[in-house]
């Protein structure tokens, strides 16, 4: 099963970027969605997330900025991320769990496909 990602790059404090992930057709009504960032030398946490009907849980430190969406038509996963800071810059992943969302959304052991990672720089 392959995500792939794209989106990425440099922005300015306070700017947005738009993060996009396909999915297999498969997946997109079916399984828990959600979106990672790994800063360098932590393990990755994440920031949000959502099921297979549409209701999604985010992260504090990201609520009210970052927002995951998803589309059916084209199979794709999304975060916009608006009001970005330095502390926003990571590596960030899409996931797909083949289950319902668990209430540890977080935990990356719940994941079992994982897209490749796109940079996220903000300065």
């Amino acid at each position: 099963v392959q995500l792939v990602e794209s989106g990425g790059g440099s922005v300015q404090p306070g700017g947005s970027l738009r993060l996009s992930c396909v999915v297999p057709k498969d997946t997109i009504g079916t399984f828990c969605m959600g979106w990672f960032r790994k800063f360098p030398g932590r393990e990755r946490e994440g920031i949000t997330v959502i099921d297979s009907n549409g209701r999604t849980s985010t992260a504090d430190s990201v609520k009210g900025r970052f927002t995951i969406s998803k589309h059916s038509g084209n199979h794709s996963l999304y975060l916009q991320m608006n009001g970005l800071n330095p502390g926003d810059t990571a590596e960030y992943y899409c996931a797909v769990a083949a289950r319902l969302c668990p209430t540890t959304w977080t935990d990356p052991r719940f994941y079992n496909y994982w897209g490749q990672g796109t940079q996220v720089t903000v300065s």
